[in-house]
Formats: structure tokens, sequence, C-alpha cells
């Protein structure tokens, strides 16, 4: 089964027609954006606020600096930072002269943190001088190809008095000895006029980042989106959201920047609507709701771990968070019981979408309005195609209603793994970019996700889908969080297994849990093995829960 953006369904200009989305550098996003908004404010970090004019001049400084330090075209340019105004000037500095941003996670290991940087070929990388990431960078300069760091002063981007007081009360966590001649400040670096040479680039070939993701297959690998594919993805958001008013609202930026949902979603998103990003630089639950009560952000994109998070905070009548337009729900699955619990309780209006890093990342999202679709990832995007194929033989299409493996060609699809041919072929075929995802397909062409290839689990012959059963038994009003996965098993090829957290105060039993499931699942998708946790599961670093890691928890302890 195959569908398209159609032109029937009311979301005005998203489907007038499907022209080829404009095909522009990254960058030009950041220009329209000074000249748009130049004096609107476009990013507010703890207090301390910038304009899209400021931005924009100091990504322009940058650009010459890195060109003066001898980056040229086609060389990669790590980001290993959190969200602080630095990423965004960074970000569109690189792509100004032609250069490849790869994003870093700054928890990364540092047996991760070398993997990427001699996968990519990562020359020079950009940080905070803060120890926690300096003291993993050192040791790269040592032991990889890293050439040099770039170090973006802390307390710069701290507003009166918190500069202060951080260099008072916790100036040990600032780096001291990371003044050599493989190591630059960023203040030195973007002393110039602002003047980079202009570089040459063609959006429809050349990489802009490299997004490294575990994929389909689970191995790192770098996803090349090029100009056209993040700018695409941007535009088509701007366009899906359309009642976003343009240089006079809030954006609240938890999730982190170096992660795809939030590069598109957050940042990409604001520039092009000139929204304020509410820039927070890790997740803390209450710090959170104190900045949504007294910043007032209206659009709050998330994982649903997140927004369980605020349905189980004690104390969240304290908060106001009617400045709330909508949430916008990616990176997992949405329990249909965590939104309507985060409805009730807060009035804002839950949009899920899906994406993959692959596709920069979003496909699918639900039209705002009545037409929002509980249990459905909602609608593809404009200018996107969607089909569903045979789980068997990978390309035979399904019948309506049937599951399929999900199919996605548009402008937004990567360009392929970087350096990894056959894992491209594998991912990339007739121009369909698989993504691993079983879904089914309504007659309005609402996608609803079953599970992943990957994560289903087969027992006695027969599939079960762990994220049918984690709904189920999200309807316990006693269950905080779950995970679900099968277990290898020699009777019966893998059995179901499911890890609970209660909500405080809760008591169950395994029996109980079984009960409770029996007029929900079939006798083979309730769980036979169950663990109830007193500390939450293990997550991304985005907040959603992680399978994997509670899987590699499992094999450790036998």
């Amino acid at each position: 089964m195959e569908t398209r953006v159609r032109g029937e369904l009311d979301q005005g200009a998203a489907y007038e027609s499907r022209k080829t989305l404009e095909s522009v550098p990254l960058h030009a996003m950041l220009d329209q954006a000074r000249q748009s908004y130049g004096d609107r404010p476009a990013l507010d970090f703890l207090g301390k606020k910038w304009t899209w004019a400021q931005v924009a001049d100091l990504s322009d400084r940058m650009a010459q600096g890195l060109q003066s330090m001898g980056i040229q075209k086609g060389d990669r340019v790590g980001l290993f930072l959190p969200n602080t105004p630095y990423y965004l000037i960074a970000y569109f500095a690189i792509s100004r002269i032609g250069g490849i941003i790869v994003n870093y996670n700054p928890l990364y290991a540092e047996r991760e943190l070398a993997h990427q940087i001699e996968d990519s070929g990562t020359r020079f990388v950009i940080t905070l001088d803060l120890t926690i990431l300096c003291e993993k960078l050192d040791k790269m300069l040592h032991t990889t190809c890293l050439e040099k760091i770039v170090l973006c002063t802390f307390t710069d981007i701290l507003p009166f008095p918190k500069n202060i007081l951080f260099r008072l009360f916790r100036g040990d966590e600032i780096a001291r000895n990371f003044h050599d001649d493989r190591t630059v400040r960023f203040s030195d670096i973007t002393d110039n006029e602002g003047e980079p040479r202009p570089v040459p680039v063609d959006p429809d070939r050349d990489v802009a980042l490299l997004q490294y993701t575990g994929g389909t297959t689970g191995i790192p690998k770098g996803a090349m989106l090029t100009h056209r594919n993040i700018v695409s993805n941007a535009v088509q958001c701007e366009t899906w959201f359309a009642d976003a008013k343009p240089g006079a609202e809030r954006m609240l930026g938890v999730l982190p920047f170096f992660h795809v949902f939030a590069m598109t979603a957050v940042m990409n998103l604001s520039v092009r609507k000139g929204l304020e990003i509410i820039a927070l630089p890790k997740f803390d639950l209450t710090e959170m709701l104190r900045a949504i009560a007294s910043k007032k952000p209206h659009y709050f994109p998330a994982v649903p771990a997140i927004f369980n998070a605020i349905n189980n905070h004690p104390d969240l009548a304290r908060y106001d968070l009617s400045s709330l337009r909508y949430g916008v729900s990616g990176g997992a699955s949405l329990p249909q019981e965590i939104r309507k619990a985060f409805e009730k309780k807060t009035g804002c209006p839950i949009v899920e979408g899906y994406g993959l890093t692959e596709a920069s990342p979003v496909v699918c999202v639900n039209p705002v309005g009545a037409a929002n679709r509980p249990g459905s990832i909602g609608l593809p995007l404009p200018y996107t195609d969607l089909r569903l194929v045979s789980i068997t033989d990978g390309r035979t299409p399904v019948a309506q209603g049937e599951r399929g493996e999900l199919c996605v060609r548009g402008p937004q699809v990567m360009a392929g793994y970087w350096n990894r041919p056959d894992e491209t072929a594998r991912v990339l075929i007739d121009g369909w970019l698989h993504t691993g995802d079983i879904a089914t397909m309504d007659a309005d062409g609402y996608v609803f996700i079953v599970d992943r290839l990957k994560d289903m689990v087969i027992t006695n012959g027969y599939n079960v889908y762990p994220r049918n059963v984690e709904e189920a038994i999200y309807m316990h009003p006693g269950i905080e969080e779950c995970i679900v996965a099968g277990l290898p098993d020699p009777a019966r090829g893998e059995i179901v297994k499911v890890w609970i957290k209660l909500k405080a105060g809760r008591k169950m039993t395994a029996e109980d849990l079984r009960e409770f499931l029996m007029d929900k699942l079939s006798p083979i998708e309730i769980p036979r093995v169950v663990e109830f946790r007193d500390k939450p599961l293990p997550r991304t670093l985005i907040g959603k829960l992680s399978r994997k890691d509670v899987l590699a928890q499992e094999k450790e302890t036998g």
C-alpha cells in the first residue's frame, strides 16, 4: 500500500502542490532569520538573551575564524556541546564555509567518542571550557585523528550574577590547563570582521551533517544529511505547523540539539519561524517546569518519558503551564494513557509524530486540531511518499490495514551512510528508505506503528509486538513506566518479559498484572516474566526508555 500527500485534507498551503522544495544551503536559513527577525530574541539561555542578528553576526565571525585556521570545504568539524548559544553559532558557521557538522553526545564514553572521531575523520571539535568535557577531548588529541579543540567560555553566556557566582562557587568545574597550541578560544577566532570567504555549496549533493545512529542494524554509523535534506525537513515542519506566529512565539528547548529530533523540531523550526528558543542545558524536571511557568513557551517537543515525568510530578499544580499551545511527541511511541493524563492535567494537547535519523528526521505528524488521531503517528509530511511492504520479502506491497514494513521517499531522506556502501544498499532500495518499523495504514492515510522489526518477539511461532503489550500495561493506574522485550527460550524461541516501575505508594504482584491483562491481550502476549524495580528504568540521553539498555542489564545479571 502506498500513500502520498493528499489535496483534500484540510491543511491549507501544506497540500496545495507537490512543487519541488527550495534547494538552498543550510546557512541560508539563518540569513533569512537575520533579515526577517533580526531584532527579535532568538535564544534565552538561563536568563541571558541573544537576538537573531547577534547569533548570525557571531556565526559569521566564527566562520571566518575557522577558515583562518585551515578548515576547508568537506572537512569534518564536531560539536561536543549541550544546548547553548554556541551550538547555533557553530552549527551555521560550519555550514557557511562548506564544512561537515558532526554531532557528538557530551555524555559519550571515551570509547564511543574515539570511534566516532576516527570513523568520521573529525579534524576540530568545538566544546565548552568545562573539565568534564575537556578531559575527554584532551585524550582524543593524543589517541585519534583529532587536531584541535575550540574552547567556548561557559561563563561568558551566563547572565549576571550567575557568571560571577559560577566562578566563585563552581570554579573547579572550569578547565584550567588547556591552553597549548592545540586549543584555541572562541573569543580569539571570532575577533574579526565577520566576512568569511564565499564557498560554493551544492545543496543537493554536498553533505551538511553526519548524524550517528544505530539505524536498523545497531552498528553506529554516520547518516549523511545533505543541505537540502535538512532544509527540506525544516520547511516541511514549518508548513505543517503553519499556525505558529513568526517572530512572536517561544519554543522550549529541553531536548538536546545534537539529537536529530531536536535539531529539526526545536532548533531549525525556530530558525524558520523566528521563534525564541528557551534553551535548557540539560533535562531537570523541576527546572523545566519552572522555566515553562516563568518563560511562557508555546511549543513543547519532548519524548514520552518527559510527558510521563510531568504527569507524575507530586507538585505539578504549583506550576502554571497554561502558555503551552501543544506538545509534539517523538523519539518513541506515545502510550495513550500517558497522552490522556498529560492533556487532562495540563490542558495542552499532544501531537504525535514519527521520524528517524535517516530522514532528517521527521516523516509523519498528526495534524493540529480535530484531525489529531490518537494512537497514530499521523499523516506524511508534504512532499513525502510512504508505502508498506511485506515483512517477508521487503518488496511486495501489503493490503490496506495489513502490517508491513514502512518505507519512505522524500527530499528529507539521507544520501546514505558515511563510508558504508553495503549498509546503504540494505536500507536504500530503488529510492525508498526501509525504516525497519512495522506499521499499518487506514483508509484516510493515517499510519499506526506496530513495532520495530528487530524488537518483534517470536514466541512459539507467533509474532508479539512489545509496543502493543506496553500500551495494555499502561492502562493500569499503578504503572509509572514499563519496558517489554523478548528473552531467548529453548522451548519457545523467545518469551515475553516486562520490567516495571510502579507509581509511589502502589503495590502489585506478577499475578495481579496478568489478571489485569487477561481481557486486554491474548495469552501468548501476556508477559511470562515480570520484574519490578524501585528505581527508574534506563533511558537514553533524550529521555526515552531504552529497551537496548535494559536488555544489556539483563544479560549482565544473567
